[in-house]
């Protein structure tokens, strides 16, 4: 018991220790956080292609994303000609393989490079751990009840419970041109709800259900964006912020999955279906790695371009998830989809005026557990 307890002291605590609190001297309390990297390597030729790389790591890592999110929650696994398989249900245990790779991903990330030293509570964590597994769980879920466009459009819709959640919890104040993109945005969401035919699979009441789904995945992840905004006025590190909410996200999916007694049974169905074991290990390592092409981007090319390259890539997602599982969009509902994004981009063009004027527009939402 004690040679236990000496490993768990020697070596699990620094390793926490660096991660989450930082490994500078004191000294260095004023190092600015996540600041952009200057290189030599400034020419435009270099720029376009690091852009090129990072646009290509985002799109690749979550449409790959994507497609196994759907194959996942809306296929059965082991049907032959006499049997129809059986579907993965339990989005928890998912949601538990994403968060142990994110973390092993953000802990070598901290181990590795140099980590600006902070003082955030670590129970302050465990709020934004919460509500980001409650939202993964909503978004896992959900795709038993709604088709995958009808999700993506959700998400990229959840910039008005944003701004209510930034009221609520940040005491912001938003611009005219804010509430007219959340206007258009809710109306295009609107047009797609509308003019769309029901899934083949679904009836009124599992459509409501998919819904009430996606308004709580939205609700929770809108609490976590405002909450990690927060949490960063304690000058961390992304990859510090990542690690901290994916280690109280592990311990709250692993004591909730012990006491269903779901963990094992998890377990047993990776074994008796190998396929499935390949597309949650997939799933989770797109995931961890483009949380990092997100950092990368950001910190390369500003929080503007990445949200461009983002809102294209929810546009794919449609597109793919439409190609490869047959889902049915109407004129109407193809026009709603292009006013979504319309209006996302011009979003985009607002801040980026905002700030050649001299104005300080409304931090975005904080990068971290994008998905």
């Amino acid at each position: 018991m004690v040679p236990g307890f000496l490993l768990v002291q020697g070596l699990c605590f620094p390793l926490v220790k660096a991660c989450v609190f930082g490994n500078e001297p004191k000294a260095s309390d004023e190092v600015p956080l996540a600041p952009r990297t200057e290189t030599a390597e400034t020419t435009p030729v270099w720029q376009a292609l690091k852009l090129l790389f990072c646009a290509t790591g985002l799109q690749v890592s979550y449409l790959t994303w994507g497609v196994l999110q759907e194959r996942v929650m809306t296929r059965s696994y082991g049907a032959t000609a006499t049997s129809p398989g059986e579907r993965f249900t339990d989005s928890q245990f998912l949601v538990l393989m994403n968060r142990v790779l994110a973390l092993i991903v953000a802990g070598l990330s901290c181990v590795l490079c140099k980590q600006p030293r902070h003082g955030a509570p670590m129970y302050r964590y465990s709020f934004a751990s919460l509500s980001n597994v409650l939202s993964s769980w909503c978004q896992y879920e959900a795709l038993k009840f709604v088709s995958f466009p009808t999700q993506v459009l959700a998400k990229a819709s959840k910039v008005i419970p944003v701004m209510l959640m930034g009221k609520l919890v940040s005491r912001r104040s938003y611009e005219h041109w804010e509430y007219l993109t959340a206007g258009l945005i809710s109306i295009g969401v609107s047009m797609f709800l509308l003019s769309s035919g029901p899934e083949p699979r679904s009836s009124p009441a599992t459509t409501l259900s998919g819904l009430i789904l996606l308004a709580g995945y939205i609700a929770f992840d809108s609490f976590t964006s405002n909450w990690q905004d927060a949490l960063f006025s304690y000058k961390m590190s992304s990859v510090q912020m990542m690690f901290g909410v994916n280690l109280f996200s592990c311990l709250f999916t692993v004591g909730s999955l012990l006491e269903q007694g779901a963990l094992l049974e998890g377990t047993r169905f990776m074994g008796r279906h190998s396929e499935f074991a390949a597309h949650a290990l997939l799933l989770s390592i797109c995931s961890a790695c483009g949380q990092l092409f997100i950092f990368y981007t950001i910190g390369q090319f500003g929080a503007a371009v990445f949200t461009i390259i983002m809102t294209l890539r929810q546009a794919f997602a449609i597109l793919l998830s439409c190609l490869l599982y047959g889902h049915t969009v109407t004129v109407v509902g193809g026009l709603g989809v292009a006013v979504v994004f319309a209006a996302l981009l011009l979003r985009v063009y607002a801040r980026g005026r905002l700030k050649q004027r001299g104005k300080k527009p409304v931090p975005m939402e904080s990068p971290v557990q994008k998905v």
